[in-house]
């Protein structure tokens, strides 16, 4: 069998949506798996619309996810003249009119458009349900169907994946292709559409639906990619984070499940996580160092970097639980105070621990066993003994293990910061 030669086309958004870029991996993966060709076409008829600064977000965002395209990105602006040919010999042979400035399909009467469906099987339209279309509008400009048509039967484009939401204007393009004398035609895949929670389409309104969302967020693309192919898609043994070089041979457009595809925010964290984890320590401070809001002492950053990378899910969860470590005071977050320090407990244990820690050496096991102790004599387990200690140093209740943060703040300043809780106390 010939590879196939497939196309991906993202919407003139102005960013590259959540669904856009889930159906530009699935026509990678189709493209790597088979060993055929993948064409980026940018569809900037529309200059308002596509500009410059989108365009090369979109070039971004592919790279950013790991989707690379084979030879230049195909612009529709730089087309005007095969559309124009195109509607001149549809107009001539009868296949389309005039209509106000406009010139529209001539859709025949009677008969169906039919194909067969990678996902949704054989899908059947009845031509006299289909209206005549504008394929180029008054102002001079091709329409969706006719520029679609025609790119695809220059480009020779052999197969199309593309979302369901444009199942129904596939009729529309198969009728063009035939009145252009184009073949047999492409093997179409409709993918289902991405839904929330409650089942309703993603949208901006709603939801963080740009790409650019999630990598200012602090995923991973690897992570994101890889969550972005189980979406109405899974491996037959079922392990579904894994390396994308295994999702690409695994990878088969019938197994494409034709539901719609609950897109679940905690998953997609719990895969970062997962990636994160994965991450040499040294990859993971790379990473992490342009979502730091300030400026640190590498070796400290170094030392803390292990601990906090078993504990967040994003890279912008990293600062929060290490900026304690290089400020003469924490961020203290108010919630976690008023949780820890509304009992007379937490005034005696902030004493005991300034006078202990006073005088024991200053290592984390010591540290450790010197506070079990203290929440010994309090009748406490270590877990809410160490709390106050915990938020009056790093100023939340959550954060790296305490005593080795202890350890790399220091003496001083972890007992310059016990007493000024003290004294707020």
């Amino acid at each position: 069998m010939t590879p196939p030669r497939l196309r991906f086309a993202p919407a003139p958004t102005g960013f590259l949506h959540l669904g856009s870029a889930r159906t530009a991996l699935f026509n990678w993966l189709q493209a790597r798996h088979t060993g055929g060709e993948l064409v980026l076409r940018i569809e900037d008829t529309n200059a308002d619309l596509a500009t410059p600064e989108y365009v090369e977000n979109i070039f971004d965002s592919l790279r950013w996810l790991g989707i690379d395209w084979d030879g230049p990105a195909v612009r529709q602006s730089e087309r005007a003249d095969l559309y124009r040919q195109a509607v001149e010999r549809l107009v001539a042979d009868g296949s389309a009119y005039e209509d106000d400035g406009a010139v529209r399909f001539r859709v025949p009467d009677e008969g169906t458009t039919t194909w067969d469906d990678i996902i949704r099987g054989t899908v059947v339209f009845e031509n006299a349900n289909v209206e005549d279309f504008v394929i180029r509008r008054r102002n001079g400009t091709p329409t969706f169907f006719l520029a679609n048509a025609v790119d695809d039967l220059d480009l020779g484009i052999t197969q199309v994946v593309r979302g369901e939401d444009l199942l129904n204007v596939t009729p529309n393009v198969l009728m063009l292709r035939e009145a252009l004398g184009g073949g047999d035609p492409p093997s179409f895949a409709h993918l289902p559409l991405i839904v929330d929670e409650q089942r309703k389409k993603l949208s901006k309104r709603r939801h963080a639906v740009a790409t650019e969302d999630y990598r200012q967020e602090g995923f991973l693309p690897e992570a994101l990619a890889n969550y972005l192919a189980t979406l109405g898609w899974g491996p037959p043994d079922g392990v579904e984070i894994r390396p994308m070089t295994e999702i690409v041979e695994l990878f088969d457009l019938a197994d494409i499940n034709k539901a719609p595809a609950a897109f679940d925010r905690k998953k997609l964290l719990h895969f970062n996580g997962e990636y994160m984890r994965r991450m040499r320590t040294a990859t993971f401070i790379e990473q992490a160092r342009p979502f730091l809001g300030g400026p640190v002492d590498e070796e400290i950053f170094a030392a803390i970097a292990p601990l906090v990378q078993e504990r967040v899910k994003t890279l912008t969860e990293v600062w929060p639980h290490v900026d304690f470590l290089f400020g003469d005071e924490p961020t203290i977050d108010e919630a976690s105070w008023r949780k820890v320090m509304g009992s007379d407990v937490a005034v005696a244990l902030l004493d005991d621990a300034v006078e202990a820690f006073s005088m024991c050496p200053w290592e984390a096991d010591v540290l450790h066993e010197t506070m079990a102790g203290i929440g010994e004599r309090h009748g406490l387990k270590l877990g809410v003994a160490q709390a106050p200690v915990r938020v009056a140093v790093t100023g939340r209740t959550v954060g790296p293990p305490l005593f080795e943060s202890l350890a790399l703040l220091g003496r001083d300043a972890t007992l310059a910061r016990l007493r000024a809780a003290r004294v707020r106390l």
